[in-house]
């Protein structure tokens, strides 16, 4: 609503009821305003605007339409309609002063457009004294349907929301995670940044650039790596939205391309004495220039959320290395504890994340390597509190329900998330 000219800034925009999406706002007082453009903003954002009730003050007048309120501030007249005018006008005369509270709507299109008033909640109250009254609108409650702009989403999970029309988020995200293969044992941790821009309703872009440490022991020998990993960058279109009180479903597209940018250097045989394809494990990559697909869904409504998606990757060679081929299902079980359930802010995020993970083997020098694929599925609990409106704090902790890997494929015992996510 703050990108139309006769709306507030943001924090002067008041949710009075968060979950029958209720709100209400004051207009500038010398701008015009309009239901149609207030609707369509409100529809290019995702929501969907049931009803408005408008408080206007001016000058009683009549025309050939019939009786309206003149505004003197922005100079807008605005019609009074339906089937009891007359009633509601009363003994009000042509040029009192008078306030009105009822039913908004834009009547007609162009440059026939204008503005009425239906099915008053009170009848006009005349002011002949007051000339500060005309400062109008005094009041405008909206009702309308509407998800939250995604402050929160899935942690692990790809969610199929845009976060911000019109604007962006930055998520810096830090990775724990533990994995052996016999008496290996391996300790990374994965600073993952990205950044999303939502230019369109429809259309998220977004790219994200991990940062690896590798610790490695083996109880004979032991050592370490830094270096960057393969940045990814994505596109996001929501193809289906349904929008409902408090919740909606919606579903998206997603298409990410991996580029060749991480460090590729493995350990020698002097530093570690395991197999070269153990060895290679022991980078910030999986492989080179890898696209990957992904389709997520999602449903929300009162305070449960689900979702979940569905991920395909083709990895190709680099330094003669690469993973298997990797198929990713997902989901997403989501319970909301609000802070005050008539306001937006303050949520409480539980969170139940499933990941089913099959990877084929892979490849050294163009040979499959036999026993370097693995069939492998966590649970994730996990928690996000949203600090602000656009400031969210998360976490959660990954381990394995099953695990069937070959010998020469490393095993993840763990994985800790902790992550922040700033909208912009």
């Amino acid at each position: 609503m703050s990108r139309l000219d006769y709306a507030p800034k943001l924090n002067e925009i008041e949710v009075t009821d968060f979950e029958k999406g209720l709100g209400n706002f004051t207009p500038k007082p010398d701008k015009p305003v309009s239901f149609a453009a207030l609707k369509a903003t409100l529809k290019k954002a995702g929501y969907t605007l049931a009803s408005a009730d408008l408080t206007v003050a001016g000058t009683l007048v009549k025309n050939d339409r019939g009786w309206a309120i003149a505004v003197k501030s922005s100079g807008q007249r605005f019609l009074l309609d339906g089937p009891n005018v007359e009633s509601v006008v009363g003994e009000a005369k042509e040029g009192a002063t008078v306030e009105l509270t009822g039913d908004w709507k834009t009547i007609g299109e162009g440059s026939a457009a204008h503005e009425s008033i239906s099915a008053p909640v009170r009848q006009v109250a005349a002011n002949k004294a007051s000339p500060h009254h005309f400062s109008f609108p005094q009041f405008v409650e909206v009702s309308f349907s509407y998800s939250t702009p995604d402050p929160a989403a899935p942690i692990r999970v790809t969610s199929p929301g845009l976060t911000v029309y019109k604007g962006g988020a930055l998520t810096p995200r830090l990775y724990l995670i533990k994995q052996h293969l016999g008496t290996l044992d391996v300790d990374r941790q994965v600073l993952d940044v990205s950044a999303s821009y939502t230019p369109s309703p429809r259309l998220q872009l977004e790219i994200e650039v991990p940062f690896s440490r590798t610790a490695y022991d083996d109880g004979i020998t032991s050592g370490d790596g830094f270096g960057i990993g393969n940045i990814t960058a994505w596109a996001k279109y929501r193809f289906f939205r349904k929008v409902k009180t408090y919740g909606d479903s919606q579903a998206a597209f997603r298409v990410g391309l991996e580029l060749p940018t991480g460090k590729s250097d493995a350990p020698t045989q002097a530093q570690i004495n395991v197999p070269e394809f153990v060895r290679e494990q022991l980078t910030p990559i999986m492989g080179g220039l890898s696209p990957h697909f992904d389709l997520a869904y999602s449903r929300a409504g009162g305070r449960v959320i689900f979702g979940g998606n569905a991920e395909v990757i083709f990895r190709s060679e680099r330094a003669g290395f690469r993973m298997g081929h990797e198929q990713r299902i997902s989901t997403d079980l989501e319970y909301v504890i609000p802070k005050d359930s008539r306001k937006p802010g303050g949520e409480l995020f539980l969170i139940l994340e499933t990941t089913f993970v099959h990877r084929s083997d892979g490849r050294l020098e163009g040979i499959s390597v036999a026993g370097s694929g693995a069939t492998e599925y966590y649970l994730a609990p996990g928690i996000q509190y949203a600090a602000a409106p656009r400031f969210v704090i998360e976490g959660s902790f990954q381990f394995p329900v099953v695990r069937n890997t070959g010998p020469l494929a490393l095993r993840t015992d763990r994985n800790i998330l902790l992550g922040v996510r700033y909208l912009f």
